[in-house]
């Protein structure tokens, strides 16, 4: 899991991170705050959690990558925040801000993982500085 600093403002002026990206579960009750563009995944996509043998397994692993890969709409749902992405950056940088992105699912374990780093390395392939951080990943596997 990746650790960041409180403030991350300091890093935004460098031009080091211009992104931050927060994946989530719903059902744990303790969502990031703050304002952020919002990637909704709860009732999206078919999710992996379904499937015994990934349901244990997180969007970081290969068969969850995958099975994610080649779920219809999952391509469009990338691309589309991506664009959410460049138009909000399109503000932020200019007031010199940092543009977050929360994506959550039920249990922040699958969907939201693979969503959000798939979106991250589109931004990096642009250029972009962008800082990934799973909140829920490794809590306990949720009964939705």
């Amino acid at each position: 899991m990746n650790t960041l600093p409180e403030d991350l403002s300091g890093l935004t002026d460098r031009g080091a991170i211009k992104v931050l990206i927060t994946s989530f579960g719903a059902l744990h009750q303790d969502p990031p705050s703050g304002d952020a563009i919002t990637v909704d995944l709860t009732k999206a996509l078919h999710n992996p959690h379904t499937d015994p043998k990934m349901r244990t397994l997180t969007g970081l692993d290969h068969a969850v990558r995958r099975h994610m890969e080649t779920t219809p709409g999952s391509r469009a749902v990338v691309e589309r925040t991506v664009d959410r992405v460049l138009a909000a950056m399109a503000y932020h940088d200019g007031h010199g801000e940092l543009t977050e992105v929360h994506v959550y699912c039920q249990g922040g374990r699958h969907r939201s993982v693979w969503v959000a780093e798939e979106t991250a390395a589109h931004l990096r392939a642009l250029g972009i500085g962008v800082e990934v951080e799973h909140r829920h990943i490794f809590r306990g596997v949720v009964q939705p």
